[in-house]
């Protein structure tokens, strides 16, 4: 497939999980990859794994709650490809699920900057390369928490990510006359590395972990990374040049079941 031959893709927080899974999936289908990590390691082996299947990415370090990160970003995939056209605007961190009252300011500002501000800026200054490349796709990361779920010592976490479904769809209408498309992912319980890391240090710990959720999931599993990128792929591509404003939630039906039956700790953010 070659849905995105030719097209410039700037993938944030892809070093691992969804980022990762997503930045493949795009060079798969012919996208060169730009990945965008904070840390730089991880985005090159990604970047080493695209490169094996014959692909073109460039590996960059930055922070996504930091601007002048964002401006550098820019000025190096324009400065290699000489323009943008979509961006996954999917770096994040989770909560530490601790209540409001025993929440440290600095906890909250942190997962704010990152997962509220990080979009923010990535919209913000990823939107004029798409514009002068015509037109574009822009996918932000959200949650099922961002309206769908209330989960203890999740206030933080679940308020960042309420933000990116209204920035969305606000940034949506701006840059629909332009040419550009904005949509939101939002996934349920995803097993990736951020997950399994929250669910416990022991392997036997994670199991139990994901197996709790596979039982209350409607469709029996958990998600994997590939599950959200499929979607990604879907709104970033022309298959959905109708389509602007929206968020998908992506969670086997969890959403559909009573979280008076959870676990007394919050699971964590995919």
């Amino acid at each position: 497939m070659s849905r995105f031959a030719d097209k410039v893709v700037v993938v944030t927080g892809a070093g691992s999980g969804i980022g990762r899974a997503t930045a493949v999936a795009f060079a798969k289908e012919g996208a060169i990859v730009a990945v965008v990590d904070i840390d730089l390691q991880k985005a090159e082996t990604t970047v080493a794994e695209i490169a094996k299947m014959g692909g073109d990415a460039l590996a960059i370090q930055a922070d996504v709650s930091q601007e002048a990160d964002w401006i550098e970003v820019i000025a190096r995939v324009k400065g290699a490809y000489g323009r943008i056209n979509i961006l996954f605007n999917n770096a994040g961190i989770g909560g530490d699920g601790k209540p409001l009252m025993e929440l440290d300011a600095a906890d909250w500002d942190r997962l704010m900057a990152v997962n509220l501000r990080g979009i923010f800026l990535g919209c913000k200054h990823i939107l004029p390369a798409l514009i002068e490349t015509g037109g574009g796709a822009i996918v932000n990361m959200s949650s099922s928490t961002a309206g769908w779920d209330t989960i203890f010592g999740g206030g933080a976490y679940m308020a960042s990510k309420a933000g990116v479904t209204q920035i969305t769809k606000n940034v949506a209408l701006e840059a629909a006359p332009y040419g550009v498309r904005v949509n939101a992912v939002c996934p349920g319980i995803i097993e990736t590395r951020l997950s399994s890391a929250q669910a416990g240090a022991d392997e036997a710990e994670q199991d139990a972990f994901f197996d709790h959720f596979r039982q209350r999931i409607p469709l029996g599993r958990v998600g994997q990374p590939e599950d959200v990128a499929t979607a990604v792929l879907f709104f970033a591509s022309d298959e959905a040049r109708h389509i602007t404003g929206s968020t998908l939630l992506i969670d086997g039906g969890q959403t559909l079941q009573s979280w008076s039956n959870a676990p007394s700790a919050p699971y964590p953010p995919q």
